[in-house]
C-alpha cells in the first residue's frame, strides 16, 4: 500500500492506495481550524501519523498532492501567491520522511488530479490528456505522449495564471487578466452577485440556474464563455485527445459540461475539433491522493530500475 496525501488549503485528506488505484481507508481533517495559527504541515503530519497508527497499515511509501507551487526535485512549496499564511517555503518532503520514517514524493494537486485520472479515472487510456480544475481559483494537469508536462522545477501546469484579458483584473500573483480570475468559481460568485445583486455559493448558483433565474443564467454563460476562450487557446497549444473537468461544480452535466463540450468544439479549429473528448473528472475529491500515490509508485520504479542497471553494470565491469 502507499499512503496518498492532499493537501488543500482548507482541509487535508489521506487515503490507502493499492497498485490497482484502489483507494482503501480514508481519513479527513481540518487545516484551517484555528485561522491557520498551527502550520498546515505541522496538522498534516500530525493526522498521518494518527492515521497510520489507527489502520495499522505498513506503507511501502507517501505521495503528496499539495496545493500551490510545489518544487518537485526539493519536495517543497516554492510559492502560494501569498494565499496562505505559514505555508509558502514549507519542506514537506524533508519535515515528513523525518516524522514518518517513510520515503515521501510530492507534486502539485492539479498534476496529482491528472495522473490519478490517467490512472485510475477517466483519462485511462488516453495518451494526450489535459485537465482543468475549477475551484477557488484554476488548477491544471497536463499529459502528452503518456508523460505528465511537468517542466524544469516541476512548476509546469499554472495554467490559471496564463493571460486571458491583456488589460484585466488584478489577481493575487501580481499580474492582471489571469485566466483564474474569470474561470474560478469564485469569479461566477463575483459575477452573480454583479449581476443579480446576492450573494450565492457556487451550488445555489446551479439551482437557480435550473429554476430559470435569468441574471443566474446570464451570468452563468458569460463566465462559461471565458473557460472557454481559455480552453480554446490551450487545446491550440496542447492538441489533447480529451480534456477533463474537475472541481466540485464538474458534477453540473447539463448546466456547464455540455454547454462547455459545445463551446470548446465550436471554438477550436476543424482539425483540433477531430476526436477531441471534453468531459467531467471521474475521481471527485481522490482525484488528488491516487495521483500522489500513482507518482510514488512512479518515483519508486525509476528508482529501482535505476539500481538494477548499476548493479548489472558493476556486474560486467567485474566480469
Amino acid at each position: 500500500m502507499i499512503l496518498g496525501v492532499d493537501i488543500g488549503g482548507t482541509c487535508v485528506k489521506m487515503g490507502l492506495v493499492d497498485r490497482s488505484g484502489v483507494l482503501h481507508a480514508r481519513h479527513e481533517a481540518s487545516v484551517c481550524f484555528d485561522g491557520y495559527q498551527t502550520p498546515i504541515l505541522t496538522t498534516v503530519i500530525h493526522q498521518a501519523r494518527g492515521f497510520l497508527q489507527q489502520t495499522g497499515a505498513e506503507v511501502q511509501g507517501i505521495g503528496v498532492s499539495a496545493t500551490g507551487q510545489i518544487d518537485e526535485a526539493l519536495g517543497m512549496v516554492a510559492g502560494t501567491n501569498g494565499k496562505i499564511p505559514h505555508y509558502e517555503g514549507a519542506q514537506i518532503r524533508r519535515s515528513m520522511e523525518a516524522a514518518l520514517g517513510k520515503t515521501v514524493w510530492v507534486l502539485n494537486d492539479a498534476n496529482a488530479a491528472v495522473l490519478g485520472e490517467c490512472f485510475a479515472g477517466r483519462g485511462k487510456g488516453f495518451r494526450h490528456v489535459l485537465m482543468v480544475t475549477l475551484g477557488t481559483g484554476v488548477g491544471g494537469g497536463i499529459v502528452l505522449d503518456g508523460q505528465r508536462l511537468s517542466g524544469a522545477r516541476g512548476l509546469a501546469g499554472e495554467i490559471g495564471h496564463f493571460t486571458l484579458y491583456q488589460n484585466g483584473m488584478p489577481c493575487a500573483c501580481g499580474k492582471r487578466g489571469c485566466f483564474e480570475n474569470y474561470a474560478s468559481t469564485s469569479a461566477l460568485v463575483r459575477l452573480v452577485q454583479e449581476k443579480r445583486g446576492a450573494l450565492l455559493s457556487g451550488r445555489e448558483i446551479f439551482v437557480q440556474a435550473a429554476n430559470g433565474d435569468g441574471k443566474v443564467q446570464d451570468a452563468l454563460n458569460s463566465w462559461m464563455d471565458d473557460i472557454a476562450a481559455g480552453i480554446t487557446g490551450l487545446v491550440h497549444l496542447l492538441n489533447p485527445e480529451i480534456v477533463l473537468i474537475g472541481g466540485g461544480v464538474s458534477v453540473q452535466e447539463e448546466l456547464l459540461i455540455a454547454p462547455l463540450r459545445k463551446r470548446i468544439l465550436q471554438g477550436v479549429m476543424p482539425r483540433f475539433a477531430e476526436g477531441l473528448r471534453v468531459a467531467s473528472a471521474a475521481l471527485g475529491n481522490d482525484a488528488g491522493m491516487i495521483g500522489a500515490a500513482r507518482y510514488c509508485m512512479e518515483r519508486q520504479e525509476m528508482q529501482q530500475c535505476r539500481q538494477t542497471s548499476y548493479s548489472f553494470a558493476t556486474l560486467e565491469a567485474k566480469g
